[in-house]
This record gives structure tokens, sequence and C-alpha cells, in this order.
């Protein structure tokens, strides 16, 4: 049985690393990309992040007022999973704290102000 290794990339056509002009898919040399079986992955669709959202959110035992669902399933589409599931925690806690027993969009949108999601930090990093 050989041995299943699971690499995860975005870098498309790059230069193989230890060479001066050998481009390839991947940054990986050609003789290693032969012998590995590409799987493209697509991204959730809105009505996917809801589900995985008001899951996790049942899981957890928050309760969500009208919108915020929704809220998150933009945010999810528009940045990622990870972000939309992020800020559940931090929000119910400011709602607790607030003497509410449900997440609103305010929560969410106070979350969303002070943790930013992976693309635009990076953004802010790339353009000072």
């Amino acid at each position: 049985m050989a041995p299943t290794v699971i690499l995860a990339t975005n870098r498309g056509n790059a230069i193989v690393r230890g060479t001066a002009d050998i481009i390839s898919p991947h940054g990986v040399p050609v003789d290693l990309l032969d012998r590995c079986m590409i799987v493209k992955t697509e991204n959730y669709t809105r009505d996917q992040v809801a589900r995985v959202v008001q899951l996790r959110a049942n899981v957890e035992g928050l309760r969500l007022s009208d919108g915020v669902l929704d809220r998150l399933a933009a945010e999810g589409e528009r940045s990622s999973l990870r972000y939309a599931l992020q800020l559940l925690t931090p929000a119910s806690i400011l709602a607790t704290i607030a003497g509410r027993s449900e997440v609103t969009e305010e929560d969410i949108g106070e979350m969303n102000e002070l943790f930013l999601d992976a693309k635009t930090s990076a953004g802010l990093i790339g353009n000072p």
C-alpha cells in the first residue's frame, strides 16, 4: 500500500525551488507532479456557508437573530467559511456581556471591524 500525502497550494505556475528558470504548476518539480493526482476544489456557495454556520451555532447553543445567518453567509462567501465561523464566538460573548440571549447583526458588525479576514489584512499590509 502506497502512502498518501496531501498537499494544498494556491501558487499557480511558479519557479521550481533550487532552479533558475524551470517553471512548473505549483512550483512542484515535473517528475513529482507526474506522480500526483490533482483535485480541484470549488468555493462554498452562500447556501452551503449558511448551513454550516447554522449547524455550528446549534452545536454551540447560540441563538441568532434575524439577518445574522444571512450576514455570516455573505461574509463566508466573500472571504472564507473559517472567518465566518470565527466571528460566532466573540459575537456571542459580546451579546452575553450586553445582556442579550441572541447574537445580533450589530454584534457581527462589531466583530467584523475588530477581527479582519486574511485577505483584508494582507491587503492592508501590502498597501500601507
